[in-house]
């Protein structure tokens, strides 16, 4: 998986921002004070590390890829960044008063380890995850287009009763969890941003910076894909399968667990 996102970090920032809604639920999320300091797992290039940074935290970035924290030192050099293992976080017991992970759970071998990790680096204070379940994702429309993709995506994804399950065991209090729904004007182009965009997953560059296409789709699934995708939105019939497909689970979820 290392791999992986040195390759995706190379050009990952092409396409990826951080999305101002996104941040400020998750600033919202910690219910802390300006200068608390707060530790962002799985980080990737730092978008939403900056992104909550500004927002006056005292922030720590951290991820596996050694090519996404060099791009991320790059953009800010106010934040501490580290290359550091999710599994054994090189930082002290108690000294962060919260935590985050953006879209970053479903790349981890396993979540007790992890999740232990964060619960003993965090003093007291919330830890706040930004993912998507299977039900969610089995309702995207990019399934109609790239099943194999969608289902192998989906199946790694875990649910949120087992997500809750493994923080409360590792000592966490549930706060409660909020979905989330994509919007027309959403900045960073991860897997399902492009809902209302059909035509954005037609660019090479957009699918470059998404896993679930680096990753788990072959070559001839994306080209069929996009083929029968480019022809339903010039005969309109993207609209039916938008349709086909509506649900209302949201599209993604927040998570948000406490430390007391």
């Amino acid at each position: 998986m290392t791999s992986l996102y040195d390759s995706i970090g190379l050009t990952y920032d092409t396409t990826r921002k951080a999305d101002p809604e996104i941040a400020s639920r998750l600033r919202n999320h910690l219910q802390v004070p300006n200068g608390s300091r707060i530790l962002d797992i799985a980080c990737g290039t730092g978008n939403y590390t900056i992104a909550l940074e500004k927002t006056g935290l005292k922030i720590t970035g951290s991820d596996v890829s050694e090519e996404m924290i060099k791009k991320a030192k790059g953009k800010s050099s106010t934040i501490d960044w580290e290359v550091a293992d999710v599994n054994k976080l090189p930082y002290e017991n108690n000294v962060f008063e919260g935590a985050t992970c953006t879209l970053a759970i479903h790349h981890f071998n396993e979540l007790l380890t992890p999740f232990k990790e964060v619960f003993r680096v965090l003093d007291k204070g919330r830890f706040v995850i930004f993912t998507s379940y299977p039900e969610q994702m089995n309702n995207y429309w990019l399934k109609e287009y790239f099943p194999g993709a969608i289902e192998k995506s989906a199946n790694q994804m875990p649910s949120v009763v087992e997500v809750s399950d493994i923080l409360k065991t590792v000592g966490f209090n549930i706060v409660g969890n909020e979905t989330f729904l994509i919007q027309p004007n959403l900045k960073d182009f991860f897997l399902y941003s492009g809902k209302y965009e059909p035509k954005m997953y037609l660019d090479e560059k957009v699918r470059s910076g998404i896993s679930t296409f680096a990753n788990l789709a072959s070559k001839e699934e994306v080209e069929e894909g996009c083929n029968k995708l480019k022809k339903d939105i010039e005969t309109k019939k993207i609209e039916d399968v938008f349709n086909n497909f509506s649900s209302d689970l949201g599209d993604y979820v927040y998570i948000v667990a406490e430390k007391k």
